[in-house]
């Protein structure tokens, strides 16, 4: 009969400074970016109706700013708790938060003392709060935006057709596209980091060297003007960088943020990287100054200065040029590379397009590959702590990749695309909600930031406290943003925020009634913690529990046994002869909440680090009376 090996998978630290970093920039696409969000941009309206185009630039340097507040605060954060692994920025929280009422313990020096895992685990307390913020919100984020994503390659493909045929896909062609890609995307994050990793690194030179190409190119029309363009959007390289209204950059950069976020998914890699206290807040801010700095503000200063009344399409069966043609247009950007390849190449045009649109898409898949791989991850860690469904935490044995999650992740992005490929509208309405979770997320983690350093001896005033400050403020701001701006404006705004809040509601709702049900669940549910421990080890651990206040009541048995070993030990002549070691067996009774804190007690308390030390037990105790009051369940103890 074969053996079952019953071990869990073991997750081996495999990447470097470039892998952590190409993984985050792969979020982050800037080549991608440019072409599919362009069209969202020049279409975005002041509440009164009109465009803010102009303000494009402006609104990216804006979102720019709170990104690299908010990286900061990250990097910060990564450099203190390596150990976040999985759960990354719910970890944080859990850790910063739980700092408040964090009990010194005996020579521990200011601001490294640890506190009880209890005010973690406790039903309600502010940490578990900010913890189920956090996650709400970085499930709105990293689940709605693989969604996006998919909306996006399904248009991609739908505009291609019909460069190729002159023909248009149906709503329902569209969806089957994009179902296809979600669990394309899914498999190969399925089939583990280390490859996403090497995917990651060329999709990102691809589309930097073809970024460049194409700004060198547009700039380079501007100064030609081979098509003696008079009417230009913009007078000049000045008139594209500065600000226009306020409005036009609050709005712009509550879009522009989509293209920006990403530099903080390598956290959630921390257990995958080697010395991840110093690679991770390295590859948080290479990963932003290089596609942030470098790419999208060189990118899009070039596209800005190139649209003219060459640009033309149509709108509403009306003839439409520069930005309004460009808002009209389904890919703007491609349309773009067709006047430069028609104007400046000797008519490669079309084949320029085409080029270009090949490396978006293959910039998109590891856009929604790294997405994939953050979300499921921080899912995976919430369902270890129970906040989340188990099954969300179960991990493939050969690839180490939590593969349930992924396929029901597979599955959420396909009805979000569903809504995106309908219409301009419905895409802006998924990424508003995939953003106003983006900024609740950096909200979160500016005050964790803050909260995390105050008491520590390393405490800088500017890095821990100024800078979070100013990413907490402004990330709020964004949040008054999406919800003010959108909902006060035309009928396209409020469809858009309609989409919007109903995405978050929905999530939330869910979210809501699981925590609900669980938490009422565990906390009048009786467990059974049964320790089989070292007789010598057992002071320690009732020691352990009295001082945590956990002894309700305690059975302390003398039993004889063994596990792997066979119960052989060191200078043992026959190998195969079973030997039955002196055991104690210590059952107490807790409520279901209890049962990772009584585990962690008693497991430290009876430690030693020798073969040997025993194993804990959970059991159901689906009845308890106490037989001199007659008091049933939770009040039996």
């Amino acid at each position: 009969m074969a053996t079952v090996d019953m071990t869990k998978p073991e997750i081996k630290p495999t990447l470097g400074l470039l892998g952590a970093t190409v993984n985050a920039m792969a979020l982050i696409a800037p080549g991608a970016f440019l072409w599919i969000t362009y069209q969202l941009q020049a279409a975005a309206t002041a509440p009164n109706g009109t465009s803010v185009s102009s303000d494009i630039w402006a609104g990216i340097v804006a979102a720019l700013v709170i990104a690299f507040l908010t990286a900061i605060s990250y990097a910060e954060l990564a450099k203190i708790y390596p150990e976040a692994g999985f759960k990354s920025c719910c970890y944080f929280v859990e850790k910063a938060f739980g700092g408040l009422k964090r009990k010194k313990k005996e020579g521990c020096p200011e601001g490294c003392a640890e506190g009880s895992s209890d005010e973690r685990r406790k039903p309600f307390t502010l940490t578990r709060f900010a913890k189920l913020i956090t996650a709400w919100s970085a499930h709105l984020f990293y689940w709605v935006y693989p969604g996006v994503m998919v909306a996006f390659m399904a248009n991609l493909i739908g505009y291609l057709y019909t460069q190729f045929t002159g023909h248009t896909f149906s709503m329902g062609t569209l969806t089957g596209i994009g179902v296809v890609f979600a669990f394309a995307c899914a498999y190969i994050a399925y089939r583990g980091v280390t490859g996403s990793t090497k995917t990651a690194f060329w999709i990102n030179v691809i589309q930097l060297v073809t970024l460049v190409i194409f700004s060198g190119l547009a700039i380079w029309y501007r100064i030609a003007n081979p098509q003696h363009a008079t009417q230009w959007s913009f007078t000049g390289g000045w008139d594209v960088i500065r600000p226009h209204s306020l409005y036009g950059v609050l709005i712009q950069s509550t879009v522009a943020i989509l293209i920006l976020v990403g530099f903080e998914s390598c956290t959630a890699l921390s257990a995958e990287t080697k010395e991840p206290e110093k690679t991770i807040p390295k590859a948080i801010i290479l990963s932003l100054v290089i596609q942030g700095i470098f790419a999208y503000l060189f990118q899009y200063f070039a596209a800005g200065l190139m649209v003219s009344e060459k640009l033309v399409g149509t709108a509403a069966g009306k003839a439409v040029m520069g930005l309004d043609a460009a808002a009209a247009s389904g890919a703007p950007i491609g349309d773009m590379a067709k006047l430069l390849g028609d104007n400046l190449l000797g008519g490669i045009g079309f084949g320029l397009m085409i080029t270009m649109a090949i490396t978006v898409a293959i910039a998109i898949i590891g856009t929604t590959l790294s997405c994939m791989n953050t979300a499921v991850r921080v899912s995976c860690a919430m369902a270890e702590d129970k906040e989340f469904p188990e099954l969300l935490g179960f991990m493939d044995g050969q690839f180490s990749t939590p593969h349930v999650a992924l396929w029901v992740l597979a599955i959420v992005s396909s009805i979000i695309a569903a809504v995106g490929v309908r219409s301009v509208v419905g895409l802006t309405g998924i990424t508003l909600a995939s953003n106003l979770g983006t900024f609740v997320l950096y909200a979160m983690t500016c005050i964790s930031a803050f909260l995390a350093f105050k008491d520590r001896a390393d405490f800088k005033v500017i890095k821990h406290a100024v800078i979070p400050g100013l990413g907490l403020i402004t990330n709020l701001i964004m949040v008054v943003a999406i919800v003010y701006l959108y909902i006060i404006g035309n009928s396209d705004a409020q469809a858009e925020a309609k989409i919007c809040f109903i995405i978050a509601g929905a999530w939330g709702f869910i979210s809501l009634f699981y925590v609900a049900m669980t938490t009422m669940n565990k906390s009048y549910h009786l467990k059974m913690v049964s320790g089989v421990i070292r007789p010598e080890q057992l002071n320690l651990v009732v020691e352990a529990l009295r001082q945590e206040d956990y002894i309700m009541g305690m059975t302390v048995t003398k039993v004889r046994g063994f596990g792997r070993q066979k119960g052989q030990v060191i200078g043992d002549a026959e190998t195969n002869r079973i030997n039955f070691l002196p055991k104690v067996r210590v059952d107490v009774v807790v409520k279901e909440w209890d049962v990772p804190t009584v585990m962690d007690i008693m497991s430290e308390a009876a430690r030693t680090g020798n073969v040997g030390d025993g194993k804990i037990f959970v059991l159901d105790a689906s009845q308890a009376r106490r037989i001199r009051t007659s008091d049933d369940g939770v009040w039996a103890i």
